[in-house]
């Protein structure tokens, strides 16, 4: 039941992140300038990046006859890396969702 809970935490705290992070991105690309543009094309190599480090997270998982679960946790792993340095990045150049 534990187990089950602290998901469900893990699953909102992240779900709150993203859109923290989402939030402040708006805002800096909607300030418009070289900032903007450099976010934007920042944003979009990182999901590249994110993506294909999940997708190989998962494969490797997979392939060395780990469960469903350990390969989705797996790839949960650089998504979160990657929003959490995103949320602080943002944090420190001043850009305030709230």
């Amino acid at each position: 039941m534990l187990e089950s809970f602290n998901a469900w935490a893990e699953t909102l705290r992240f779900a709150c992140e993203v859109q923290n992070v989402v939030s402040m991105r708006l805002l800096r690309m909607a300030q418009g300038g070289p900032q903007a543009a450099a976010e934007a094309e920042l944003m979009i190599a990182e999901k590249i990046a994110a993506f294909a480090d999940v997708e190989a997270a998962i494969a490797q998982a997979l392939s060395a006859g780990e469960g469903f679960m350990v390969a989705a946790e797996r790839g949960y792993a650089p998504l979160r890396q990657c929003v959490g340095a995103n949320s602080s990045r943002l944090a420190r150049a001043g850009v305030s969702a709230h």
